[in-house]
């Protein structure tokens, strides 16, 4: 089954987070993960926008997804990360 993570965005360092966007874009494929769509929040029709982009990346399953996640290459961008962006970072099983 299918798993995504949904991670939404408020840019700190405009070019840490180039830097850290590009690297952790090249950290997917080992893992069979692929970019859904990136955008930047336009509109709230209902609630509130506490952040400025989204991004969504597919997996072929959960266990795929947290080996990503766990991995070596994408553990050690956490530093970077987390001085370019505040995120929230939210993993979803395709509905079956």
């Amino acid at each position: 089954m299918t798993a995504f993570f949904v991670v939404t965005t408020a840019i700190k360092d405009p070019e840490k987070f180039q830097e850290y966007g590009a690297k952790a874009g090249q950290t997917f494929a080992p893992y069979g993960g692929k970019l859904v769509m990136r955008g930047k929040a336009e509109q709230a029709l209902a609630g509130e926008v506490n952040h400025q982009g989204v991004s969504i990346v597919g997996f072929p399953d959960m266990d795929a997804l947290n080996s990503w996640y766990q991995s070596a290459e994408y553990q050690a961008l956490i530093p970077l990360r987390d001085e370019a962006v505040d995120m929230t970072l939210i993993t979803y099983n395709e509905p079956t």
